[in-house]
């Protein structure tokens, strides 16, 4: 007979207990902040380039203070200035350049995605007085160099204060509401070019050189905003939609001496999306792109007599890129990022645009360009070279040799240097380990010490049923795709669990990367524990895989990203222990267009899909972004139409559950209701809901919580506890003897 293992016995008892102890993570902990991981505030590095600034809040007193650190020690320095009852709370600052000022943002609120109306105040930093720029809210103040005067955008036109006479001069007068811009962008620019200032001083003072924007030809865009009152409200603003006009922009030069504005010749400039000043206080840089956005140009203004020539010109069978990786050096020779020869890298080019050469070379993507010290001659960039889920910190030399890598952790690695680039400050994660924050030498990018980590974050987090997100490649169409999995923590691989898949899909985003949880990763644990597998695939069109991989979707849009969703679908439910009659996708934005797609066009393959603010027309969506894909609706009419989910209703024979909210000024609630009405006239079946006055983000309240329950909901009736299909063949009790 054999002997009892009593000891195993206990330690199959202990494990069991232990695991049973472990909690689920739950929606309120999610959306109420349970998991948020401790970060660094955003810090500037002054330029001696041994301290940096850190703007602090005390929560028990509601003070707030800017606070001066020590590189090397990590110690604090002195407070640069705190909240008091002379000096309002601030949210933000920037220095002018010589340092000797601040600008202090008080009251802000949002205007669009990146604009803000704010009152703000100069402070002095050595006689510590403070001055109130204007008396209303006012948008993008910034100090000229040497602090004697701010520029600032009201109501549309450009004013200059001088901080000496405390004398204000308005720059432009034709600002209007509707029509005339000056200054700052319109809605479509600071979408989609990612920035809302459009005007800069020189590097002496003398110069502002600025974008006026005339959108009086640009539709209307309205928008209901019922709130709490009788009457709802009508919120109306520019909304280019494709194919329609844009905004006719120019670039303008103001001389503060003579208080005169001169217009520039930049030829056919159909879209400015980027200015910048050379060091030469007379040499403007500026980026032009044509509206298919395959043909770029930069641009050098002299100053001087507004003559122009060209330093550079790119082109491509698809698009250009805009990024802001332009750095001019002491000369005013200058570095710049390109994608000309199938993978985005650095070049280095004279002050007369000729390339001098090409820094970084390989089948790998350039993904941050953090700067350059021309006294050691390193340039500073993240890549994927790691493999493309992983990113992390190099230098190499302007001639291409002597590369370093500075990071060693395997993960996602980004880098805050300090002004002289003798320390970086790395901020480290991977899908096991949240944030971690060090300094670290630049020249060899030794660690020099912990700043902070989320260890806290990681011990609380051992008394939940996590389960590890599973990185691997599928073959999928001829190419490897990037993918992640999560498995129940009790995974049995002889059960079958339904599969919930996730996708955005947008052109050069990566849904697959080795870094740590964010919120909608807290969701996916809990569904795991709750009995699903959920996995996400980076299919075609995707980024950091090289140009042709991600402009293969160009002119088709929601074509090959949908055929590689459904593909590596069916390939999923090919594993033993996923159900093949329980495949689930959803997405939110271009990740919702796809999702609805997939169930339509793979409704074969797919038994549920939820899709939140979709596109479901590309008619509908702004020029910049759609355009520079698609070009417009009328030079390609069916690469509109054959992926325009609302064409073709009829399709649906899955779950489908539909969310939007009402006051979406990016992709408006106009998608949802067309797909809407297509489906009700097909007579089809299917779940939506409207969020009220809430934005492309939903947020806000409880919103969060009652959203993500409503998809948990669905999830559960329409996909975990789907019944099962009876299969097909012949039954026991039809068998003869």
């Amino acid at each position: 007979m054999r002997k009892f293992n009593y000891l195993l016995l206990i330690s199959i008892l202990i494990t069991t207990v232990s695991f049973a102890q472990k909690k689920t993570i739950t929606l309120e902990e999610i959306w109420g902040g349970g998991f948020r991981t401790e970060g660094l505030d955003v810090l500037r590095s002054m330029k001696n380039g041994t301290q940096y600034t850190v703007l602090n809040f005390d929560r028990s007193s509601g003070a707030r203070s800017i606070d001066k650190y020590d590189y090397k020690t990590q110690q604090k320095v002195s407070t640069i200035v705190s909240s008091s009852d002379e000096i309002p709370p601030f949210s933000s600052y920037e220095f002018s350049d010589d340092e000797s000022k601040l600008i202090l943002a008080t009251e802000v609120e949002p205007v669009f995605r990146r604009s803000r109306l704010g009152v703000y105040y100069v402070y002095d930093i050595a006689s510590k007085s403070l001055t109130k720029i204007a008396e209303q809210k006012i948008q993008e103040p910034e100090l000229s160099p040497d602090g004697s005067k701010v520029a600032y955008v009201y109501d549309n036109n450009i004013y200059v204060r001088n901080l000496k006479s405390n004398s204000t001069k308005q720059v432009t007068t034709d600002g209007k509401k509707g029509s005339i811009i000056n200054g700052v962008t319109d809605w479509v620019y600071e979408e989609e070019f990612a920035f809302v200032q459009a005007y800069e001083w020189n590097s002496n003072g003398t110069k502002i050189a600025f974008l006026r924007f005339d959108e009086t030809n640009v539709p209307n865009f309205s928008m209901d905003v019922y709130g709490r009152d009788l009457y709802q409200i009508q919120n109306q603003f520019k909304y280019p939609k494709a194919g329609e006009d844009n905004a006719l922009v120019g670039l303008y030069m103001y001389d503060v001496a003579k208080e005169e504005i001169a217009g520039i010749n930049l030829g056919e400039a159909y879209y400015i999306p980027r200015i910048k000043w050379m060091n030469n206080p007379n040499h403007l840089s500026v980026q032009t792109i044509n509206r298919h956005q395959n043909h770029l140009k930069l641009h050098q203004v002299n100053a001087k007599d507004n003559s122009v020539s060209i330093l550079l010109e790119e082109t491509d069978d698809a698009y250009v890129d805009i990024h802001d990786n332009l750095t001019f050096l002491a000369d005013d020779s200058f570095i710049w990022t390109s994608e000309k020869d199938g993978y985005n890298h650095i070049y280095l080019h004279n002050e007369e645009g000729k390339l001098m050469n090409q820094i970084t070379k390989g089948s790998w993507e350039v993904t941050n360009y953090y700067g350059y010290d021309q006294g050691e001659d390193r340039v500073y960039y993240q890549s994927v070279e790691n493999g493309s889920i992983n990113r992390d910190v190099y230098s190499i030399s302007s001639s291409g040799k002597n590369k370093k890598r500075l990071t060693k952790g395997e993960g996602t690695n980004s880098a805050a240097f300090s002004a002289d680039y003798t320390y970086f400050i790395n901020t480290f994660s991977n899908a096991n380990t949240p944030y971690k924050y060090s300094l670290q030498r630049a020249s060899d990018g030794k660690e020099l010490k912990e700043i902070k980590n989320n260890e806290s974050l990681s011990t609380k987090l051992e008394g939940y049923e996590m389960s590890a997100k599973e990185f691997s490649t599928i073959k999928i169409n001829g190419n490897d795709l990037n993918m992640w999995m999560i498995k129940p923590a009790n995974f049995d691989p002889n059960k079958e669990y339904p599969l919930l898949m996730y996708q955005y899909s947008g052109p050069g985003s990566q849904s697959v990367a080795n870094r740590w949880n964010g919120a909608n990763d807290y969701w996916y644990q809990m569904l795991a524990s709750e009995g699903y597998i959920i996995a996400c695939v980076d299919g075609r069109g995707t980024g950091l895989k090289g140009r042709d991989f991600k402009k293969v979707t160009q002119l088709e849009l929601g074509k090959f990203e949908v055929e590689d969703q459904i593909a590596a679908a069916d390939k999923l439910s090919e594993l033993p222990y996923i159900d093949e009659e329980r495949t689930g996708i959803w997405g939110w934005s271009y990740g919702g267009f796809m999702s609805t797609n997939a169930l339509l066009k793979g409704n074969n393959t797919f038994e549920m899909a939820m899709a939140v603010a979709p596109v479901t027309s590309w008619r509908f969506y702004d020029t910049i972004y759609t355009e520079r894909y698609m070009q417009t609706p009328q030079e390609n009419p069916s690469g509109y139409d054959d992926n325009s989910p609302f064409n073709y209703p009829e399709l649906l024979e899955g779950d489908y559950l539909l969310v939007h909210g009402s006051g979406d000024d990016n992709v408006h609630v106009q998608n949802s209701m067309r797909m809407i009405e297509a489906l009700i006239q097909a007579d089809k079946d299917f779940e939506w809901s409207i969020y009220p006055d809430k934005n492309h983000g939903i947020y806000g309240g409880n919103t969060r919580n009652h959203l993500f329950k409503k998809m948990t909901k669905f999830a559960h009736e329409k996909l975990r506890d789907r019944p099962k299909k009876e299969k097909s063949g012949m039954k026991p009790e039809e068998i003869k003897g």
